[in-house]
């Protein structure tokens, strides 16, 4: 099994509407395009860093279970132009994408 991780980060002045995101573009977008390649998801909010009071380094985090890389890339392709134009409507930050085996 596989992991998407798609993590968008904090700054000063990053905005990010979490009740579009999950309603609209997780929820709605992204799980109808990608349909039954997409086994689970979850979604964080960051509240804050390791350090009392610190800020968290990232506003939202998604991780989006496949069982292979190749079912995530033959779902995903096709519909990345649709998924990634999104990104607009609901945070003004970059996102950055891991790739990752699951191991335990």
């Amino acid at each position: 099994m596989i992991r998407v991780s798609v993590l968008y980060p904090n700054s000063p002045g990053a905005t990010f509407d979490m009740p579009y995101y999950i309603d609209s573009h997780m929820q709605t977008l992204v799980k109808g395009k990608l349909g039954a390649a997409l086994k689970r998801m979850e979604i964080d909010h960051g509240l804050g860093g390791a350090a009392p009071g610190a800020p968290a380094p990232y506003i939202a985090a998604c991780h989006m279970f496949f069982d292979s890389v190749e079912a995530f890339q033959a779902s995903f392709g096709p519909n990345a132009d649709a998924i990634i134009s999104d990104i607009p409507n609901y945070t003004n930050t970059q996102p950055t994408v891991q790739v990752s085996e699951v191991k335990l």
